[in-house]
């Protein structure tokens, strides 16, 4: 560097992050002086002269020759009008300038030679990486300024900009000493009796307006001299009131300053603020005018409100569709069967002209009751609709919904554009939506009332990429891609991502298409030169990559069901309808894939809540009926996941169990369930619910899990176990060894028919099950009579036995002796092989033929036995087998 001073500086008024960063800095440019550019925070101030002025090369910016500066360092900022006395110098020639900030790039920011940017909770965490990485020694009073950094700009670790990389940096600066009790003593400050009475009056103050449909608040103070921490007072403020957005102006000696926070992402408080001259993040931003009045400063915020936020409340985002729609010739009887099939309580009606179709009114369930109570079934419906109906746009914001539907008293308004109805907004939705849905709203099963709940969102794209592969997260940003190309919306959902939230491995791909999943399927195919199988009927597809990993996509569809346990008819939906046919709220969260929204979860039925309270809860009060075998899912879950069934959900399946439903479902899909829950890794404790339900007498009235069948469930489990722990290479399937213990419980062979009848097995599990499995029980018992045996012929009679039978022998018997020598076979027999070959018995001159098979048998029952233990061995007893069977 040439001759010349280097200056370290940051934005006026300093708040901890900005100091601590302008620390750190020093660190990386050991000499350059410290130069803060005007005033900072009291708290700030008293600090810096009781602990750390020994730490920095500081210097007075009245003292500094600004001809002779050659680099200027910023920290923290990037804009020209927040560096003081320092904006004068930028234009200099030669004047090399490094920036380390962690704000927003927005338009007029300061251009450096040097730039590290990145999008963390604080700019000290960035300034702590480059310190890790380079092996920079710090003291612990440094770690803990700089660690009071990252604690004070993240709202210690609670504001929505807080990164992963905000917690592994203080996780550092801890581990290098960092005092933590400084650091709570300095940002848990108690509030002076001033502060009190400023907080009071910004509360009482505080005015609410409606900007773009989002409840924003304002509140304006007065004080003749400087209160210091006023944006700690708004934080203290927004946090007692549970306020969504606020902006706080106080007027102090002759300066505004203006703090705002924001919890919602429509309205970015760094944006409005830097409309002001000020800056900061999305949640957190303060500014400071000068020469303006108290109300021209307000009245400049509300407009640059009303012209910075964002609603994402509008008709297109709060609507159900497809609307459900009756023809006006329809009469009364049939649309009460659309009422009752999609579960609503009003339906829009049109008139069909050739290919165009034409709103006509609405009619309610109200009034389609009325009519069949009075014997009116065969009336069509245009004879009682209301015609007097206000539509929306898509793009009407909640203010105006809000008053259509109020002033109109309109159950349903369909949203529509160029004559074509998109959807359809109901008084549920919009009630949700202004009330935000309170948590009470989960006590019990969700409201069937309208088929949209209010959404709650939020991005989710750090969790993805700490949490999946980067095979997967390229492949989930392809298929926003290509979804993007085809306008169609693109979700993952289900399982795939409420296991991301329970941080457990899943790689099965659900893919949720708005729009024709089939076609999108092709062109995904195609894009990664794989394979697909499509299923028209349900508008599915399997997309098959040439490695055979396969991608699971569906058209967003809703399903009605004909009667109890019927397979579902389906229709084309989207999003919202095709979460709300899924069997429980913790498989209902989806996540938006298309580049724009990439990582936005979406939660329409409260599933993190449930997620968070270890919570099974069906959707709907009729969902067991609908579909019985979500009983046995709900108990799976449960277990697999050490939940617990709400008690709604507990009462319904009961209810379920006692008006037998599951008399309907085909026997196949009862097996399939039940293997479903004895591949699980507690399939002891699963059964014993599905008996606490009486779930397995409706299979057959035999079955109990009592006992007997208790200990062998738990045997199984603990030998399962021990022989997954030998990682061989057999494959087996769990749920035979389990189904096996099933049927030696039911003595009577009668009963065994009729559970094999239900349950629709194939003849060969059957043969399993009651032949193959009586065979292995008599082994067993000869076992127990000729105790001790040979290996030889223990292994010769087990290999004619399938794998699963083995494991089933050794958790059955209660012989200890039987139980090691099974374990012997399984781990040192089973495998065994001989070095003996059939070109070395071609050698000895023994021509092939059947003789080579009694060679083999004998030599191996041989080192079985340890009658012979080498190659030579082998050898010699095959050449004495030959000799003795020729004499």
């Amino acid at each position: 560097m040439q001759d010349g001073l280097s200056i370290i500086t940051t934005h006026v008024n300093a708040d901890f992050d900005a100091m601590a960063s302008m620390l750190a800095a020093q660190k990386l440019y050991p000499e350059a002086r410290v130069v803060f550019p005007g005033s900072q925070d009291k708290n700030l101030r008293n600090f810096f002269i009781k602990t750390m002025v020994y730490l920095l090369n500081i210097a007075d910016i009245n003292n500094i020759d600004f001809t002779k500066i050659v680099r200027l360092i910023l920290v923290d900022t990037r804009q020209s009008r927040r560096i003081g006395k320092f904006a004068e110098i930028l234009d200099k020639p030669g004047l090399q300038i490094h920036i380390y900030d962690h704000h927003p790039v927005v338009a007029g920011d300061i251009q450096g030679h040097h730039e590290v940017l990145h999008l963390t909770g604080a700019t000290v965490t960035i300034l702590t990486e480059i310190i890790k990485a380079r092996g920079i020694e710090i003291s612990q009073d440094e770690a803990t300024i700089m660690c009071l950094g990252i604690y004070e700009d993240t709202g210690s670790f609670t504001f929505s900009s807080t990164t992963e990389r905000d917690f592994k940096a203080a996780a550092y600066l801890l581990g290098q000493g960092a005092n933590l009790n400084i650091v709570a003593d300095l940002i848990a400050r108690e509030i002076t009796p001033e502060q009190v009475g400023i907080l009071n009056d910004m509360i009482q103050g505080a005015v609410p307006y409606n900007i773009k449909g989002l409840e924003v608040v304002l509140t304006t103070v007065k004080t003749d001299h400087y209160v210091p921490d006023f944006a700690f007072l708004v934080h203290k403020m927004i946090n007692m009131e549970n306020l969504n957005a606020i902006f706080a102006l106080a007027l102090m000696e002759n300066k505004i300053y203006v703090v705002g926070r924001s919890r919602i992402s429509d309205l970015d408080a760094g944006a409005v603020l830097r409309c002001l001259g000020g800056g900061g993040h999305a949640s957190a931003a303060s500014a400071t005018v000068r020469e303006k009045t108290l109300a021209q400063t307000e009245q400049e915020l509300i407009q640059i409100l009303h012209d910075t936020a964002k609603s994402s409340r509008r008709a297109e985002n709060l609507m159900s569709a497809p609307a459900i729609t009756v023809n006006t010739e329809t009469i009364c009887a049939d649309a009460s069967v659309l009422l009752n099939r999609y579960s609503i309580n009003a339906l829009v009606v049109v008139d069909t002209l050739k290919t165009k179709i034409r709103l006509k009114g609405y009619i309610t369930r109200q009034i389609i009751e009325k009519a069949l109570y009075h014997r009116l079934g065969d009336v069509p419906v245009h004879e009682y609709m209301n015609t007097d109906m206000a539509i929306v746009q898509p793009e009407a914001p909640l203010f105006e919904i809000q008053e259509k539907i109020i002033t109109n008293k309109q159950r349903i308004m369909p949203v529509v554009k160029n004559n074509r109805i998109l959807g359809v907004i109901t008084r549920t939705d919009l009630l949700n939506t202004l009330v935000q849905q309170p948590e009470n709203r989960r006590s019990g099963a969700i409201d069937q009332t309208d088929h949209q709940l209010n959404v709650r969102s939020r991005n989710i794209v750090n969790l993805m990429r700490e949490r999946l592969s980067n095979r997967l997260l390229d492949m989930l940003k392809d298929i926003g891609r290509t979804a993007d190309e085809l306008d169609y919306g693109a979700y993952v959902v289900g399982g795939f991502v409420r296991d991301m939230f329970l941080n457990r491995t899943n790689e099965d791909i659900d893919i949720v298409i708005e729009g024709d999943g089939i076609k999108f399927a092709r062109r995904y195919a195609r894009i990664v030169h794989g394979r697909i199988h499509t299923h028209a009927k349900f508008g599915t597809a399997v997309v098959i990559f040439p490695d055979g990993y396969k991608v699971d996509v569906a058209s967003a569809r809703m399903e009605y069901y004909t009667y109890p346990a019927a397979l579902p008819i389906v229709e084309m939906s989207s999003i919202k309808l095709d979460l709300y046919r899924r069997d429980f709220s913790i498989n209902t969260l989806a996540v938006r894939l298309n580049n724009k929204w990439f990582g936005t979860l979406i939660d329409f039925f409260s599933a993190q809540k449930d997620i968070k309270e270890k919570v099974v809860r069906i959707l709907h009060n009729l969902s067991f009926v609908e579909d019985p075998t979500r009983v046995f899912r709900a108990i799976r879950f449960e277990q697999r996941f050490r939940f617990t069934i709400g008690k709604l959900t507990v009462r319904l399946i009961e209810n379920a169990v006692r008006m037998n439903f599951f008399k309907r479902l085909s026997g196949k899909r009862v097996f399939t369930e039940l293997k479903l829950i004895l591949e699980e890794e507690n399939p002891p404790s699963a059964f014993s619910r599905l008996d606490d339900f009486k779930l397995l007498q409706a299979i057959h009235p035999s079955i109990r899990f009592k006992d007997e069948l208790a200990d062998l469930f738990a045997s199984i489990k603990k030998v399962l176990v021990w022989y997954d722990l030998l990682f061989l290479s057999d494959a087996h399937e769990k749920w035979v060894v389990y189904f096996l213990a099933l049927f030696r419980h039911i003595k009577n062979p009668e009963n065994m028919r009729e559970v094999f009848m239900r349950l629709e097995l194939m003849p060969r599990y059957q043969r399993l099950f009651s032949r193959e499995r009586i065979q292995a029980d008599r082994y067993l018992r000869w076992l127990a009579q000729h105790m001790p045996v040979k290996n030889s012929v223990l292994s010769n009679r087990l290999a004619t036995f399938k794998i699963e039978l083995v494991l089933y022998m050794m958790a059955v018997t209660p012989d200890k002796k039987i139980k090691q020598r099974i374990s012997y076979y399984l781990t040192h027999l089973r495998h065994f092989r001989i070095s003996l070959t059939g070109s070395d018995l071609k050698d000895m001159g023994i021509e092939p033929g059947p003789v080579y098979r009694q060679i083999f048998d004998s030599v191996l029952g041989a080192r079985l036995d340890g009658i012979i233990r080498t190659r030579k061995g082998e050898l010699d007893f095959a050449r004495q087998f030959i000799q003795q069977s020729l004499s």
